[in-house]
């Protein structure tokens, strides 16, 4: 598409979304990259191009239609969509993310209609790096990377998982201020094992079973090492990979590369955050929770081992700490005497820190006798399996906790173990509830509940830009566990009094500014980075100075627009010739020095001979400080 800025054809500068302004551009810009004629005759700004993007927006009938209008117009002009998610954050969030994406990963082949990011197939094996640069990238600061293997509660999507790192690195952008020229969603496309998709004749991925361990890690460390070779400063995001390859995989390259896994340490970051705000209301000190998890993935055990490192940082051991967690699979609670032990240390050795040796297995197969047996203050939900607190597991749970901590946190809406209106209901608007996707507020006996969203994009876009901007060496789970600290922080006592167990959503630029400055600084502490803090001055004013931003576009000032022509342009005093300048259309009384090779700021002069077909005329125009028209 040529370099940015670069003249030429129109229809180059219009099909690529990072240079595309639509009816944004300039007379000038027009004239300087062939759109005279292209474009209507209005030159808009960016709050009005927004107000249009809206009234489509609102007219879209289902969250999926308004998913791929999103789609289609990040795809058109980057920083019109992000101006528009700016603008109406609350209302895209769960449209680009958490739930609709789900239903876009599942439809991803039907809806596919033009490329983005990077497919990685079985066999491109041997040749990854070549691949790559392919990549219409100069650089890369942030990758995530799927293999499709766990897509949200869905499961084994495949290639249809692209919808997720698709969606992330909107989040990146629009929530922790990435770059993005700069953001790259990839698929490790390494086949599928489900049905439906192979015998799909729309699937766009590759159709064959998935790989053999073996055969799969040779493909995943080639192209890991690929990136670290061409871009190694690059932040690695793994997404929602399938359990018995995420935690290998984190264990392997967290410390050979700029790398985290969100499904772990993000879920766990976010999580530990409301349960510190979720006890405080309930008034049970950390080191008396009794937390029981159903569900016992790499999600679940990321959260837990991050509330453990928190109350091993509160003087408590770490073998108490574990004690206060019971963790349930779908066969039942984690004990010692569990037939399916063997196995387990085979296919899911993440599980064997958890398990119990104080309890039978055939005592605690069920939810319900868990409950009896534990009476837990706390109830985590990662299970994926969709409705599982029924009634009368809430009901016992409040028997012995007026206020119980319940958090179906499984994605999307349609996985989670409990609705909230039947949390509300259940317990008579007494129960301190979080989720993983978002419920719509609950109305009870004329009292209004708002169901609070552990979503982790409180957490991720923060952690990735503090980590990638300090240069460190290693995303460590010291990071996630202060950034869990800063995000509860920053909850006032008065929200806590309301029930709030997180900070409104619509502040997540200045949340993710805030939550990149303590990483920042715990990367110094650490070692991890070379930044010197004393140069920096304030971290937060730092970090707030390197975030992207979409540019914003006003409106011209009215003035006449005569057919007058550059013939020549120079630069006082030095009188310079400025050949950039010759051939471009100019306003009356005046011209655009964005478009002028620039000097110094204010008090420099161009003077530029005009004519208008029949007179000449020197006009000398001073070059303001923000280098706007005049």
């Amino acid at each position: 598409l040529g370099e940015a800025g670069e003249a030429g054809p129109g229809r180059h500068v219009l099909r690529d979304p990072i240079r595309n302004k639509g009816t944004a551009f300039s007379p000038l810009d027009r004239e300087a990259n062939s759109l005279t004629g292209l474009l209507p005759a209005a030159i808009e700004s960016s709050e009005k191009q927004v107000r249009r993007a809206k009234i489509q927006f609102d007219e879209m009938p289902t969250p999926i239609s308004k998913y791929c209008f999103l789609r289609e117009l990040e795809d058109d002009s980057a920083n019109l969509f992000y101006k528009f998610v700016a603008k109406h954050l609350l209302e895209c969030l769960p449209i680009i993310y958490t739930p609709t994406v789900g239903e876009a990963c599942v439809r991803y082949s039907e809806l596919y209609r033009k490329p983005k990011g990077v497919f990685i197939t079985a066999s491109d094996k041997g040749r990854i790096r070549k691949i790559l640069d392919n990549v219409p990238m100069e650089d890369v600061h942030i990758i995530v990377v799927t293999d499709g293997g766990r897509i949200l509660g869905l499961g084994d999507q495949g290639a249809n998982g692209m919808g997720i790192p698709i969606g992330k690195i909107s989040l990146y952008v629009a929530g922790g201020g990435f770059d993005p020229q700069h953001a790259l969603p990839v698929t490790l496309d390494l086949g599928t094992d489900n049905e439906k998709l192979l015998n799909d004749p729309l699937y766009i991925g590759a159709r064959h079973r998935r790989l053999p361990d073996d055969d799969y890690y040779a493909v995943v460390d080639e192209f890991l090492e690929a990136v670290k070779d061409k871009w190694p400063a690059c932040l690695v995001q793994f997404e929602d990979f399938s359990t018995r390859h995420s935690l290998p995989l984190l264990a392997k390259y967290r410390s050979k590369m700029l790398s985290f896994n969100d499904d772990i340490q993000g879920t766990g970051s976010v999580i530990l955050a409301g349960l510190v705000n979720a006890l405080k209301i309930q008034g049970t000190s950390a080191q008396d929770a009794r937390i029981i998890f159903y569900g016992a993935g790499s999600a679940a055990v990321g959260c837990a081992q991050m509330i453990i490192s928190l109350l091993v940082s509160m003087g408590i051991s770490e073998g108490d700490a574990r004690r206060q967690f019971w963790m349930m699979d779908s066969k039942g609670l984690l004990t010692s005497d569990r037939p399916d032990l063997d196995e387990m240390r085979t296919r899911a050795p993440h599980k064997l820190a958890f398990i119990r040796d104080d309890v039978r297995h055939q005592d605690a197969t069920e939810l319900l006798n868990v409950i009896k047996m534990v009476e837990p203050n706390v109830l985590m939900g990662l299970s994926g399996s969709g409705e599982s607190f029924g009634k009368n597991e809430i009901e016992l749970m409040q028997k012995g906790c007026e206020r119980p901590i319940i958090c179906p946190l499984s994605n999307p809406t349609s996985k989670a173990e409990v609705s909230a209106e039947k949390a509300y209901s259940w317990t008579g608007g007494k129960c301190i509830f979080a989720s993983g996707s978002p419920f719509a507020p609950v109305t009870l006996d004329e009292k209004t509940y708002f169901p609070a969203q552990g979503n982790n994009m409180f957490i991720f876009p923060g952690v990735g830009l503090g980590a990638y901007l300090c240069g460190a060496s290693e995303v460590t789970d010291e990071m996630f566990i202060e950034a869990a600290k800063s995000l509860a922080e920053m909850v006032t006592p008065a929200a806590l009094m309301r029930g709030s167990l997180y900070p409104p959503l619509e502040q997540l630029l200045d949340i993710s500014a805030r939550v990149a400055a303590r990483t920042v600084e715990v990367a110094v502490d650490q070692g991890k980075s070379k930044l010197d803090l004393a140069q920096t001055g304030d971290v937060l004013d730092w970090v707030k100075a390197r975030m992207w931003k979409p540019p914003h576009h006003d409106e011209p000032i009215d003035v006449p627009w005569p057919s007058m022509h550059v013939t020549k342009a120079t630069h006082a005093p030095q009188a310079a010739a400025v050949p950039e300048a010759e051939g471009l259309a100019w306003g009356a009384d005046g011209i655009d020095t964005r478009s002028l090779p620039r000097r110094e700021a204010g008090g420099d002069y161009y003077a530029a001979t005009l004519t208008d077909g029949v007179n000449g005329d020197l006009h000398q125009v001073p070059v303001p400080e923000d280098g706007g028209a005049h």
